[in-house]
């Protein structure tokens, strides 16, 4: 006879849980001029989630642009900064991309001396993998993964904060993306 008492109560629980998350919870949304959604902010009481969609600044992947460098602006879609958070973990990615007439060697050459700062730099020929390993995550970064579409990357750091630059021949030169990825949970400190 208890199990149907408990059966209620339980629902009775999970939706007064709901009524308060959901009445916790904001979503704002902005759009572009074209109309299309372009940033995105989630609040609730156990965390939140941000996107803002093509409008990254290049200094949040604390790497300088490189020289004559420019961002198609078909490519809004592929630069983004993502923030998630919580009391338990949190993820910080920002991605930019970008085009330029130089060789991939040249731009390769130019990020290796600024990533330097962030710890030993290796270089990738499988292209743009991102790896975390909760067991180290103060391990340095390895190319271990099963590459994308670019041919070559340079990363910098630790498994769980990684500065990334891929690069790609393209049909006028070179096309690169910048990644900073950091990564936490509820023992680290920013």
């Amino acid at each position: 006879m208890t199990q149907p008492t408990n059966s209620k109560s339980l629902l009775l629980a999970a939706g007064l849980f709901a009524a308060i998350f959901l009445t916790s919870c904001s979503v704002k949304t902005t759009k572009d001029s074209a109309g299309k959604e372009k940033d995105v902010d989630i609040r609730t009481p156990f965390g939140s989630l941000s996107v803002q969609k093509g409008s990254s600044d290049i200094k949040d992947t604390g790497l300088p642009l490189y020289p004559g460098s420019h961002s198609r602006k078909d490519d809004d879609d592929h630069n983004a900064n993502v923030n998630i958070s919580s009391s338990m973990f949190g993820l910080k990615v920002v991605a930019q991309k970008y085009e330029t007439d130089d060789t991939p060697e040249k731009v390769l050459a130019y990020y290796q001396k600024h990533m330097g700062k962030f710890g030993d730099v290796i270089e990738c020929s499988k292209g743009l993998d991102i790896n975390f390993h909760h067991h180290d995550k103060d391990a340095p970064v390895t190319c271990e993964g099963t590459g994308h579409e670019y041919d070559k990357a340079l990363k910098a750091g630790t498994e769980n904060n990684q500065h990334i630059v891929a690069v790609k021949s393209g049909s006028k030169g070179t096309t690169f993306a910048i990644v900073y990825v950091r990564a936490w949970d509820s023992k680290d400190t920013i």
